[in-house]
Formats: C-alpha cells, sequence, structure tokens
C-alpha cells in the first residue's frame, strides 16, 4: 500500500539492495514509492513547473524541464494494479510488469533491458501496487527519442510477443520473487492474513499485489491478452519527461510514436470503498523463519488525500516515533518489551489501513504487548498532542520535500501519480497545505473516529513451538505454504520465437532511433581543505536544492574492536544518538527535529560514520548539534541498557533469515574464524552481554580522533562558510594517535568445496559463491569490475541473470561483484534460488563460470563500454552520489576526475584482456560455494556439483 503523501517516490527505489544479490527490476508492490513529501514552511517552494497535454487518444502526456544535469526520467504509469484484477487470476498486474521488459515487436528478444545496457540508463524499471504499474528509469538525454520508442512499442506492439514459453517462464521469476519477499521471510503473511480478513471477498484490496502460487500457475496466455487489452490503452495511461530536454522536440516524437495508438474502452473510476471488521478478530501463525513473536493490530481507515488521511498520517508519527512518543515510553522504555514500536498510517486509492507493528522480545507474552498498547492508547487520551509536538513533527518535511526533488525520476513519478489520481499534476501544493492545516483537535478526532474502541484485525506471528506467546483467543491463520517436491515445474524454453502478423504502423518502427547530441559530461568541482587537529575536508557547492548533506567518517569501526568482545563500536555509535552531556535522550531529539535535520550515528566494518541531512540554512545550527554529540557523550545507563536489548532482539532474528545467515556464514568461510572481518559487526548473544558501558568508553577515548577522520560536504552553502565553521571543532576535537590496521592481503581459503546451512523447510535457498579476491587499489580492481559487467554486474545485460532468471526461471536476481577497500574483499555471486533447483543452479553458474573466458565476444565489449561511458551523464546526479565521489577520493587519493580516468580503462579494454582477467578470477575451483536451504531435500544432491561431499555447517544441531 502507498502512503497518501508522494512527492518523494522513489529515491531510494532504484538503488541496490544491500545484500549481495539485488531485488533486480520489475518489483511488486514497491513501499519505497510511497514516501511522503515534506514541507514545513512558507519559505518552501512548493511549485515544480510543468507542461500537460492529452494526445486525441486519451494519453496524458507531462514535461518538466530541469537542466541541472544531462539526464531524462521517462515514467510510463498504467492505471491499474491488483485491484482491477479478476478473483482466481490474482497478482496480473505484476506479472504483467515483468512481461512489459522482456520483447515487444520492434526491440526484439531482451526489450527494453537489453536497450537500456547499451544506453547507459538507471536500468529499466518498474513496480506494481494494488493501484497502478509504472515503468521508468533515467537515461542519459541523447537516447530521449529511443526512450520514447521503445515505450511505446511495449504499449502498441508488444502482446503478439507473448507466447506459452516466455508466460511459463516468467511465472517461475515472479514466483521466485514470493518466495523470496514472503515465503522465505520472516512474518512475510502478515498483509495477506490481515487483507483476508479487513476487506470482504468481492473488495479488490482482498487479495495481495504479487498474487497468488496457485493463481499464477493457472494464468494463460488469453487471460494475458485480455488483461492487456482491456487495461494497457492510451487512455488509462501517464506518460512523463522530467529532465534536461528540449520540449518542442520531445512533444513532436511522443506524437510521432504514441499518436496511432487506439484509444481503448473507457475505464470507469472505481468506487471508494473502506474496509469493514464487523468485530474484533484475531489469528495466529507459527511462522518458521521468525525468532521472536510479533503482534500487528490494524484498523480500516481512509484512502488517499481524504480530509482525515493527513492527521491520520500526524497521529501514527506522534504515538511512535521518538522519545516523547506514548508507545515509545510505555512499551520500550516502562514495560520493556521491544525496542521499536511501528505506526503507520497506509493509504491506497480505495481504502486505507491504521496499522501498527510490534516486534516483541524474546520469549515476550504477546497479551502483555496488547495490555501495554492499550495503556499507551489511554496516555495520548489523557495528554493529547499540544501545538508544540505538532510543529515538531511538521518541522522535518520541508528537508523531505527538498530532498524529493534532487532526483528526476521523483519528481516524475510526483507528477504521474497526482495525475492518476485526480488529474492534477501539480496538487502537491494543496497536499501540503493540508498537511500544514492539521490542528491537535484534528488528530484526536480522528483517533476518536477510527481507533479508540473501534474492531480491528490482529495477528501474532510466533516462532515454531511457541503458540503459547499468541494472543489469547487468537484462531489459526490460513497460510497457504509451497511443499517442495522436486521436478514440480516442467522445463521451459522462452527462446522459441513467436509466429504473428506484425501490428500495421504508419512510420518503421523497426529501427532504432539514432542518438541525439552527446550528453556533457561535467565532474563536479571539488574543494579540499584541512583542518588544524588533522581532520581532512571535501566539499562539492551544489545549489540545486537549499540543502546540506554530510558526513564526518572516522576510521577504525569493527577493525579496532576486541575480537573476544565484539559488538562495541556498534552500540557506542548507536547510543551516541541518545543524548549529550547537555542534553537528554528526548532534548536532543527534539533539537534535531525543531531544525528539520537528521543526525545518524554508525558503525561499519572499517569506521564509524556521522551522517547529516539538513536545510542549508540550519547548517550551523545542525552542525553545533553534531559536535556535541560528537565531544560531549552522555553515556547514558539507562539507554544502554535498552540498546543492548534492542541488538540482542537484532542478532536472535537474523539467527533465521536465511539472507542473513547467508551473510554472517560466508563472512567466516572467506576470513577464518580468527579474522575479526568474519564477525557479525553487531556482536554475538555473549559478546554483548559481556559488554559494559566503560568498553563504549575506552573505545570511544581511544579511538574517535580526528587524526583519523575525514569529513565530505555537499550542498547549498559555499567552501568558505564552512571551513569557518569547522574552527571549533578544530580547537576543540583533539587529534589522538591511533594506529588504523594496515591493508590487508586476500586470505587463502581451500577452494572447490560446497557448504551447507541447514534452514528446515525453507522455500528457496540462497547462494553465495567467491572467494577472497581484490583490493579496490589493486590495478586490476577496476578492469576486472569492467570484465565482471557482462557476468553478473550489469543486471540484464549479465549471464548469470539471462541464463538463470531469463532462460531458467530459477530466481528473481542473481548477480556478481568484486568488493574491498584498501584490503582485499571477496568476489561473490549471490541469489536465492527455487528450492528444488539448487543443484541445478549451482550446476548452471559454474557452466558460466568455466565458459566465461571463451566465450567473451566483441559486442560482449561494445555493451560494456557503451554503457559504462555512457552511464557517467548520471554519475553525479544526486546528493548521495556526490557524497560517495568524495568518499572516493579522501579514502584512495584519487584526483576529482577519476571517473576520466576509468573511462579510458574503460576505452581501451579489449577482448583479450577480459578473457586473460576472467582466466584468472572466474576460476570456480578457487571458490567456496555456499548454500542455505533445506537440508533434507536439497543436501543430498549437492555433491553432484563435483565438488566432493558437501559439509553441513550447523551439524551440531541435528
Amino acid at each position: 500500500m502507498k502512503k497518501k503523501l508522494l512527492v518523494a517516490a522513489v529515491l531510494g527505489a532504484m538503488g541496490t539492495a544491500a545484500s549481495v544479490f539485488p531485488v533486480l527490476a520489475h518489483a511488486a508492490e514497491d513501499k519505497a514509492m510511497a514516501a511522503k513529501p515534506n514541507a514545513a514552511s512558507a519559505k518552501a517552494s512548493l511549485k515544480i513547473e510543468y507542461q500537460k497535454f492529452t494526445l486525441p487518444n486519451g494519453l496524458d502526456v507531462i514535461f518538466h524541464i530541469d537542466r541541472s544535469d544531462p539526464v531524462v526520467a521517462v515514467n510510463l504509469t498504467a492505471h491499474v494494479g491488483s485491484a482491477r484484477e479478476k478473483a482466481g487470476r490474482t497478482g496480473f498486474a505484476h506479472l504483467f510488469e515483468h512481461l512489459l521488459f522482456l520483447e515487444s515487436e520492434n526491440l526484439g528478444k531482451g526489450g527494453l533491458d537489453k536497450m537500456t545496457a547499451r544506453i547507459g540508463g538507471s536500468g529499466a524499471n518498474g513496480s506494481t501496487s494494488q493501484d497502478r504499474t509504472n515503468y521508468l528509469q533515467t537515461v542519459p538525454k541523447d537516447a530521449l527519442e529511443k526512450m520514447i520508442w521503445a515505450e511505446a512499442d511495449k504499449l502498441g506492439w508488444f502482446i503478439n510477443t507473448v507466447t506459452d514459453q516466455v508466460l511459463a517462464k516468467e511465472k517461475q521469476v515472479v514466483k521466485n520473487e514470493k518466495r523470496q519477499s514472503v515465503d522465505n521471510n520472516p512474518y512475510g503473511h502478515t498483509s495477506y492474513v490481515i487483507d483476508k480478513a479487513m476487506y470482504p471477498a468481492d473488495h479488490p484490496y482482498n487479495w495481495q499485489v504479487i498474487g497468488s502460487l496457485e493463481d499464477l500457475q493457472n494464468a494463460t496466455v488469453d487471460d494475458v491478452k485480455e488483461f492487456f487489452r482491456r487495461w494497457y490503452v492510451p487512455n488509462n495511461v501517464t506518460l512523463v519527461l522530467a529532465g534536461d530536454f528540449d520540449p518542442v522536440q520531445a512533444k513532436k516524437w511522443v506524437e510521432k510514436y504514441f499518436g496511432e495508438i487506439k484509444r481503448g474502452e473507457e475505464i470507469p473510476s472505481l468506487p471508494k470503498r473502506a474496509g469493514f471488521v464487523k468485530e474484533t478478530v484475531k489469528f495466529y501463525h507459527e511462522d518458521n523463519f521468525a525468532r521472536v513473536p510479533a503482534l500487528t493490530m490494524a484498523w480500516p481507515a481512509v484512502e488517499q488525500l481524504h480530509p482525515d488521511s493527513y492527521a491520520l498520517e500526524v497521529l501514527a508519527e506522534y504515538l511512535s516515533r521518538g522519545k516523547k512518543a506514548p508507545f515509545n515510553q510505555v512499551l520500550v522504555e516502562d514495560k520493556k518489551l521491544t525496542s521499536n514500536v511501528s505506526i503507520g498510517s497506509q493509504n491506497s486509492e480505495l481504502a486505507g489501513q491504521f496499522m501498527l507493528s510490534v516486534r516483541a522480545f524474546d520469549g515476550k507474552s504477546l497479551d502483555d504487548v496488547a495490555v501495554a498498547v492499550n495503556e499507551a492508547f489511554a496516555k495520548f487520551e489523557k495528554e493529547g498532542i499540544s501545538e508544540k509536538d505538532l510543529n515538531r513533527i511538521k518541522a522535518g518535511q520541508e528537508t523531505q520535500f527538498y530532498n524529493s526533488l534532487s532526483s528526476v525520476l521523483g519528481k516524475s513519478s510526483q507528477l504521474a501519480e497526482y495525475n492518476y489520481l485526480n488529474g492534477n499534476p501539480a496538487y502537491i501544493e494543496q497536499d501540503i497545505k493540508n498537511v500544514l492545516a492539521v490542528t491537535p483537535a484534528d488528530v484526536m478526532r480522528v483517533y476518536q473516529k477510527y481507533i479508540k474502541d473501534k474492531n480491528f484485525v490482529a495477528t501474532s506471528f510466533v516462532p515454531k513451538g511457541k503458540l503459547n506467546l499468541a494472543l489469547t483467543g487468537s484462531t489459526k491463520a490460513e497460510v497457504v505454504e509451497e511443499k517442495i517436491v522436486q521436478g514440480a515445474e516442467d522445463a521451459v524454453d522462452p527462446n522459441i520465437n513467436a509466429t504473428y502478423t506484425k501490428t500495421p504502423s504508419k512510420i518503421d518502427r523497426s529501427k532504432e532511433p539514432a542518438y541525439g547530441a552527446a550528453a556533457d559530461v561535467k565532474v563536479p568541482a571539488v574543494w579540499e581543505s584541512k583542518l588544524a587537529n588533522g581532520m581532512r575536508v571535501y566539499g562539492i557547492e551544489n545549489k540545486e536544492v537549499p540543502l546540506m548533506q554530510f558526513e564526518i567518517v572516522v576510521g577504525g569501526g569493527l577493525l579496532l574492536e576486541d575480537i573476544n568482545k565484539v559488538g562495541v563500536s556498534n552500540l557506542m555509535a548507536r547510543l551516541m544518538t541518545k543524548g549529550t552531556a547537555k542534553k537528554t535522550p528526548q532534548e536532543l531529539e527534539e533539537a534535531m527535529q525543531q531544525l528539520g535535520a537528521s543526525i545518524n550515528v554508525s558503525a561499519r566494518t572499517e569506521d564509524v560514520r556521522i551522517s547529516v541531512n539538513t536545510l542549508a540554512r540550519n547548517y550551523q545550527a545542525t552542525l553545533a548539534l553534531v559536535e556535541e554529540m560528537l565531544l560531549q557523550p552522555r553515556w547514558d545507563e539507562k539507554e544502554f541498557a535498552l540498546m543492548k536489548q534492542s541488538v540482542l532482539s537484532q542478532i536472535r532474528q537474523q539467527e533465521a533469515n536465511p539472507n542473513a545467515v547467508a551473510g554472517a556464514q560466508f563472512s567466516k568461510l572467506m576470513y577464518g574464524q580468527n579474522n575479526i572481518r568474519s564477525r557479525n559487526q553487531l556482536g554475538t548473544a555473549e559478546t554483548i552481554n559481556a559488554i559494559s558501558l566503560d568498553d563504549l568508553k575506552a573505545y570511544y577515548s581511544k579511538n574517535m580522533a580526528a587524526s583519523v577522520a575525514r569529513m565530505h560536504v555537499v550542498g547549498a552553502v559555499p567552501k568558505a562558510e564552512v571551513t569557518a565553521s569547522l574552527q571549533r571543532l578544530a580547537k576543540q576535537w583533539q587529534a589522538g594517535k591511533v594506529v588504523l590496521p594496515a591493508p590487508a592481503a586476500a586470505p587463502s581459503v581451500i577452494g572447490g568445496k560446497v557448504y551447507f546451512y541447514d534452514i528446515p523447510d525453507a522455500k528457496q535457498s540462497v547462494l553465495r559463491i567467491g572467494y577472497p579476491a581484490l583490493a579496490v587499489t589493486d590495478k586490476d580492481y577496476y578492469p576486472a569490475s569492467v570484465m565482471n559487467y557482462i557476468l553478473g554486474g550489469g543486471g540484464f545485460a549479465s549471464r548469470l541473470t539471462q541464463e538463470l532468471r531469463e532462460g531458467k526461471g530459477y530466481t528473481y536476481g542473481i548477480n556478481s561483484g568484486f568488493s574491498g577497500s584498501k584490503s582485499a574483499g571477496a568476489f561473490t555471486i549471490g541469489s536465492g534460488v527455487r528450492s528444488n533447483v539448487t543443484l541445478e543452479s549451482t550446476q548452471l553458474v559454474k557452466k558460466i563460470l568455466q565458459d566465461f573466458a571463451t566465450t567473451y565476444t566483441k559486442d560482449d565489449l561494445a555493451t560494456t563500454q557503451s554503457f559504462m561511458i555512457k552511464s557517467n551523464a548520471r554519475a553525479f546526479e544526486t546528493a548521495g552520489a556526490k557524497l560517495g565521489m568524495l568518499d572516493n577520493i579522501s579514502e584512495y587519493g584519487w584526483k576529482p576526475n577519476y571517473v576520466k580516468d576509468r573511462e579510458q580503462i574503460v576505452k581501451t579494454m579489449t577482448v583479450e584482456k577480459i578473457k586473460s582477467l576472467a582466466q584468472t578470477y572466474f576460476d570456480p575451483s578457487r571458490m567456496v560455494w555456499l548454500v542455505v536451504g533445506d537440508a533434507k531435500t536439497q543436501l543430498p544432491r549437492m555433491k553432484e556439483l563435483g565438488f566432493g561431499e558437501p559439509i553441513l555447517l550447523n551439524a551440531e544441531t541435528k
């Protein structure tokens, strides 16, 4: 579901996943698309200039000009999501999202995904919600005509290419996505249980966006064609172009390529229809992947843009966010039942929910949690919300609003979303006025109207064998869980060409349009400075939006910890945000919020980072808070105890999460038990229990020194002001004598072995394949990364994706890559595959690696060169990208134009050089092969991979 305010959409939607394998394009409902835009003062510029016109066939077209970078976001949004599906054919809208990337009559096999690899696009992507499906990417501006041609081909020249084989394969991909995001994920079935109880069987929100495995399997080509012809028509679609382009020429292209597509039948609006809970209902589910009990409570609420939705948003945030929040005070601090309570008002086009979620600490009864929930509500009823608190909640909204404008993709999504909701792309202006008009009386009114004494749906998801922790009076939830059956799916061959009569056109669409004038890529100007205490400062002045983003990076992190007491740096970093010597945790939090600032501190393997986002006009006040946090920690005993309990719960939850298990076990295999790099940054239950506040103080006093610090600054404040503002910090923060570990070479591992970690009844097997390889500073590192583009670094251009996902339907996503710093990191291939093809997947990966050097072609090199050079047009679009650039410069001593040096490496690469690198770095017999999955069905088969008997890592638990 999407929250009601939309301007901040998509900022992170195209980012790489945190784990080694990505969520590839074509995702089901994307909650990141629901991020809420914000503006809290009259100083915010709420207007986004745009042009809108409608073609005779009904296609709405919106242009927004932004010349800050030589790129254009192209967003095609169809007003069709799962709410338009038929019972028994659920998941169609999302299945369709996948199909539209595969092929069309004139793009040919590989469709838009294949073209993206050549033109340097951000990776063609899409998402499906209950209400809409969108297709979007950012491309260099010289490829704009190509994109308009391609999007028109999908809309008007696509459906004939869908064959039984193509459909059969894509069903497997979508089912793998469901296994990855729902079936193999802790608490993954929660929304399914709630929505079935919240909405009657004939309500369009009764089923999940991703659908059911059974419905997906039953889909036929005729079903697909019927769906396409009903919903994928110009009069149900919005096309948005946002970026650096000529609107006069772009309009001609749109008319040329889209104009002759026929209008479809008129599509009536669906009526608003709230959910209904006749009486409070409670369900329980024993979750195979849960390690702590979770309570979720949901009340029927209102749809997007409803007048009451704004106050419900404020209510949700006030109840749960921050030290002063009633739920934090009762459940976290007083009762110590959990480390966090999540409350949100989730609003979609037709209906909404007010949802509360608590993952309790291990062994805590959810009955006790429910009692505490009632106490927290009672506390709110008694105290209400003050004007000051209301303003505090609104204070950060201007910052978030400007963040949403830092990406042309974000702007395009906002314009499209408001257009399909009410036909007015500029509704953001009224939407924000509605947010700012909320009063304390409004917040209490919506609480009384929708929450107090109202019926709700409650779910208790508890670990296997822990039914005693579920809410009293709960009945068993009807959750369909897939059985692992060997050979259950038929083999598919999506390469079979469809035979059909081509759809006629008034123009020759068979030829891809030529590139426009080459984009002029300008490397941002970088300034440098060094403070008296030794801290190096690197900056980029950027006036596109009135924001400042900066980070202070202190070398050390996990590497400076005692290997027998891991977890100290993580606890210290988290505790630094919980008050200062002068401010209580609540006072510090409120000081940040009043500035509209976010300040986060995190510990990583090689450093501790303070990351800041604030309005440019509040930069100096925000910096003063950072100085106070850095130089005058509070060392609060109560917060330390809460933090330890929170980390222990997090460690416990990781134990049955297949992806977390795979990451932890792979690190151990890469580095060995005696290398601190093999350890979980969080620590273990034993080490956390042994850590004292004195340990944190000792780490801080010994290692948090300016001499090993560097600072990166991006935003609308000039160098002179930044350097002047840092003089106080230069005087107060001492240099210190910290010795960082010397860069480490790759440790030796015994390759050619299969390791298996058993998670009984896992619906997917998580694969991690690799070995310790290269440091970023190694001369082969970037050339090897260029080579890896075609293996697994290029998304849909890569062989791993083409063969395991597109060719076989074994996986939803797979990738490969080299990691590293000044020390050597691992080369890793990562994926989640259908359990019953675990062996077949690893055999195919092995073959791809073995054959890579001999099968690499000139066309592969041309695709790689085109993408890596052209994609530089969007290399510096966002503040995050600029911060990453400064990080590389400060850490490795690279020149500011290092991207141009890399271009030369790409341009001079040869097929022979790639083959030589592949023979050196892609040897499967050097690699460790790790499988995390269901041992009883998959372990015995893995000896057929040819690397001997697999080694069961958690044999002691059998």
